[in-house]
């Protein structure tokens, strides 16, 4: 009886023993178990990034060979060091440093210890490698650019760090991924999916074959190329214009949300950050503290609106009722708050609608903002309904683009204020700023071009997005597709429009028209102020501009932000009429304007010592 039972036992116990290793090597095998296993190696093949063309089927990013020189920590060999960093062209601290922390990440799995090899160094270096144990050469791509602007846009690629390994396990040490840009939001659709090899080794730690003849082998996966909404020739364009100037350049096309240009100033040559110069390149552009290019000033320049945002008001006025088109308002050099009288440089008399838009009134903007306030019974319930207006033309938020950061910029609020002044303690004359684009209000260039885009729909706008095609087929993805609607009856833009198109005929921007072209626009001076030593010291006021074009079928809504630039038609008034007849035209008639942009510069300004006592500018708010 007794070897009965111990008999049946030990069945059991085998019967159990080999159910639970088939069920590991059947049901609940994992790629991660295989490589944890010292007797077995995992070679990775890298598939070629996805490439990115502009809207118009022209190349903007490509591939270009490389090669990695990898490490297994557990089969280096005794070796000359010093000989081999010779070779590899590294410094012997920096080799040493790289293998320790090759080990620490893993003694068994393969790290990159020099990375990016030209095709010379390959050369050079693969029929010497054999004779270092431990040590291999393994084939990749890096980026290549086929054009030297949307550095902004398009982002870069760089090593993993330790944060992005514990994000995603499908990363290893020495990996690549999209860090901003095009490359960091559509990264899973760009990198494609690497290809693995498994290789089996014997007790000496040689090679002897696929691992399982190669069954749980997969090949590498193309990542997917994809069209962007920016127009190449544009942004180039753009990007020369803006030479030696500070700002921003936001183009929509307002049919779609297409973004069509999103300059950044000053820039850099995305080729920068490619190869093995890559750190000491982004070093130099990061610790750059006057032109900041690595600050991309297109969605996370938060500066005030300046006049365009009369418009705005004005359509609030005509939705609450507080105003008709022919309401008018007089305007005797300026306005009074209090006793205080502030200034205007419209030239005075009385005003209506479209002649306040088209000179940019300050007294007759800031006499439709008290309207607005005394349509409610308090100034609370005038505020919220005005915030509220301001937010359906997508201000103060980040709009959901698909861009990979920016600012949500400011609207000033009921809470806001009550904070400041006490609860009930304000009035339209404590927050009059707000009438003319001033004081709390801020917003970033995407925001301004996205406010035009929606003034040129009469009323509605699209997600602003740069994603096209992927694989040559149309994105279908109602985020961007579905139109967002503010708040103002469409009836209402009609005398707005009028109105801006009027800034061209006979109004503030009536030197910049562009022949053939009806547009419709607005300018902004903006007062400009830093501290400087704790003091607050006003400087050479920013430059704005916001139009769309054609006025009757609008075909593109641009916002152009200068900083120090003067008066808003000066620099950015010249600037978006240039973008404006490139994009419709495709050609530029005013060639002598077209090199005066291309030729002044604002370095004189952005290299003032300035101080409280050196620079003073008068108050000016177009």
């Amino acid at each position: 009886m007794k070897k009965i039972l111990l008999s049946s036992i030990i069945i059991i116990i085998g019967i159990t023993f080999l159910g639970r290793l088939s069920y590991l090597q059947i049901f609940s095998f994992s790629p991660d178990q295989v490589l944890e296993d010292p007797a077995i190696k995992a070679i990775y093949d890298y598939p070629e990034r996805g490439y990115i063309y502009d809207r118009n089927g022209k190349l903007l990013v490509g591939n270009d060979p490389a090669y990695d020189v990898m490490v297994i920590p557990r089969e280096v060999r005794a070796l000359d060091t010093l000989e081999f960093c010779t070779l590899l062209g590294v410094p012997k601290d920096k080799f040493i440093k790289e293998l320790k922390k090759a080990r620490i990440y893993s003694p068994r799995l393969p790290s990159v210890l020099v990375p990016q090899l030209s095709k010379q160094d390959y050369a050079r270096l693969q029929e010497k490698m054999r004779h270092y144990k431990g040590f291999y050469i393994q084939k990749r791509s890096l980026r290549y650019y086929d054009t030297n602007s949307a550095a902004n846009v398009l982002g870069y690629i760089s090593e993993v760090n330790e944060r992005d390994l514990a994000r995603n396990p499908y990363f290893k040490q020495g990996e690549l991924t999209g860090r901003i840009g095009i490359e960091k939001v559509y990264e899973e659709i760009l990198r494609g999916r690497k290809g693995v090899q498994y290789i089996q080794k014997d007790r000496f730690n040689r090679d002897i074959g696929p691992y399982k003849d190669g069954q749980l082998d997969t090949l590498p996966e193309q990542g997917k190329e994809i069209h962007i909404t920016i127009d190449k020739v544009l942004q180039e364009y753009g990007e020369r214009l803006m030479h030696g100037k500070h700002g921003g350049i936001v183009a929509i096309e307002p049919a779609t949300g297409e973004i069509l240009s999103m300059i950044s100033g000053p820039t850099y040559d995305p080729a920068l950050l490619v190869g093995r110069e890559r750190s000491r390149n982004y070093s130099k552009l990061h610790y750059d503290s006057i032109s900041l290019p690595l600050f991309d000033r297109s969605i996370s320049f938060e500066k005030a609106p300046g006049s365009p945002f009369k418009t705005l008001n004005a359509l609030v006025a005509l939705q609450e009722g507080a105003i008709t088109p022919s309401t008018s308002i007089g305007c005797s050099g300026g306005f009074y708050i209090g006793r205080n009288k502030k200034g205007c440089h419209c030239g005075g008399g009385s005003r209506n609608l479209n002649s306040g838009i088209y000179n940019s009134c300050n007294a007759y903007f800031v006499g439709v903002y008290r309207k607005i306030f005394d349509v409610f019974p308090t100034m609370g319930e005038g505020m919220d309904a005005w915030e509220k207006h301001m937010e359906s033309f997508g201000l103060g938020s980040y709009l959901g683009s698909d861009l990979h950061t920016g600012r949500r910029g400011r609207i000033p609020n009921r809470a806001m204020y009550d904070k400041w002044y006490g609860a009930n303690r304000w009035s339209a004359s404590t927050t009059y700023s707000n009438a003319i684009g001033q004081g709390e209000v801020a917003v970033t260039p995407l925001q301004l071009a996205n406010m035009t885009a929606a003034i040129a729909n009469r009323g509605h706008f699209f997600t602003p997005h740069v994603l096209k095609k992927v694989e040559g087929k149309d994105i279908d993805n109602p985020k961007f597709t579905e139109a967002r609607h503010t708040t103002i009856d469409k009836r209402h833009f009609e005398p707005v429009v009028q109105g801006m198109a009027d800034v061209y005929n006979h109004g503030t921007a009536r030197w910049v028209q562009v022949p053939d072209i009806a547009i419709a626009g607005k300018t902004g001076t903006v007062e400009n102020f830093k501290k400087i030593d704790g003091v607050k010291t006003q400087l050479t006021d920013n430059s704005v501009f916001v139009a769309f074009a054609p006025v009757d079928n609008p075909k593109i809504a641009i916002a152009v932000y200068i900083e120090n630039g003067y008066y808003g038609s000066r620099y950015a008034g010249h600037i978006a009429s240039l973008m404006i007849e490139k994009y419709i035209k495709g050609k530029i008639t005013r060639k002598d304007l077209e090199q005066r942009m291309l030729e002044k510069t604002l370095e004189h300004e952005y290299a003032k010592p300035y101080s409280g006592e050196e620079f003073k500018i008068n108050s000016r708010v177009w």
